[in-house]
């Protein structure tokens, strides 16, 4: 016999406590005793019961496995490019500190649900840039973003299909071709000043590449910070404004059959995020089977609250009047 939680410790401290209270229990029994007559030999039957099924209780603790069976055990993986917005626009303060450090805080947390998958990290403003190739490496993935910054790309304006074409091309030319479930997360203001959107969300949904849009910002928005100052709008001279414009993220996520969600200190789905992607159908990266135990502690628990339930609703007298 194996034991599942072969923990002594708990065991015996358990043990200990049970022989504790039941001493007392006989010594109140044995003060009786003296101005009462008991009968020993019930007493010693009710003792005998209570023992029995609390030693039951104790192996179905320990948690018993009886005999072995074989186990197969999946890896499932996907893979998956983080397209990230590095136009000025976001660092707007509409977020706090900025809608790029809460992205890059609430992104480190997300990769660590996805272990399993291969990551990527495609970086864009007016263009879009590989920063990370798909890996499995996390720490990899996790230093790449601490490193992210408005600077790494041209701040000539925003154009959201750049990054979807670029992980449409890096997709098709993956040199393993294996049949893999493939999808983008795309975090963005949603500014957009592209014209080639409505050919590249046909290309995703036709090779079935599923885009989750992520929204940060706000309706309401603010300045954007430039230097000791902030970026001024040539057209007003008035300091520009950067409000979240969901509109093209929501079309992009519908179109490919995949799904919008918001970040800003109000809206906070980061968590729903996760849940959508971790439901995607994962490719079997690799198979084993294992030799595992089979745990039978049930059976021993169900022993034990039937002899429990005996006691309780079947008293044995153990007093003469």
């Amino acid at each position: 016999m194996i034991w599942a939680y072969p923990d002594n410790y708990s065991i015996l401290l358990l043990a200990a406590v049970f022989v504790l209270l039941y001493a007392i229990y006989l010594y109140r029994f044995w003060k009786i005793n003296q101005k009462i007559k008991v009968k020993k030999r019930r007493l010693v039957w009710k003792m005998a019961l209570r023992t029995l099924y609390f030693t039951l209780f104790l192996i179905a603790f320990a948690g018993p496995s009886i005999g072995n069976a074989m186990k197969e055990i999946k890896q499932e993986g996907k893979d998956i490019f983080l397209a990230i917005d590095l136009s000025r626009s976001m660092n707007a303060e509409d977020i706090k500190p900025s809608r790029l450090q809460r992205v890059k805080f609430e992104l480190k947390n997300l990769v660590k649900n996805f272990s399993s998958d291969r990551l990527g990290i495609i970086i864009f403003s007016s263009e879009a840039f590989i920063q990370c190739p798909l890996t499995f490496d996390q720490n990899v993935i996790q230093l790449h973003l601490d490193g992210l910054n408005s600077g790494l790309v041209p701040n000539a304006g925003t154009d959201i299909a750049a990054p979807l074409k670029m992980a449409y091309s890096k997709f098709l030319s993956d040199e393993s071709q294996e049949p893999k479930s493939k999808a983008v997360i795309l975090i963005s203001d949603g500014e957009d000043f592209g014209n080639e959107l409505e050919e590249t969300m046909e290309q995703l949904n036709q090779s079935g590449i599923k885009v989750f849009s992520l929204g940060v910002g706000t309706e309401t928005g603010s300045t954007i910070p430039r230097g000791s100052g902030v970026v001024i709008d040539q057209s007003n001279n008035r300091p520009a404004i950067s409000r979240l414009i969901s509109t093209n993220l929501r079309k992009i996520a519908s179109q490919t059959e995949g799904d919008y969600f918001e970040l800003s200190d109000e809206s906070q789905e980061i968590p729903q995020l996760i849940d959508a992607i971790s439901k995607l159908e994962g490719t079997v990266m690799a198979s084993r089977t294992v030799e595992a135990s089979s745990n039978k502690y049930f059976y021993f628990l169900l022993a034990g609250l039937i002899l429990a339930i005996i006691d309780s609703i079947l008293p044995v007298r153990t007093l003469s009047i």
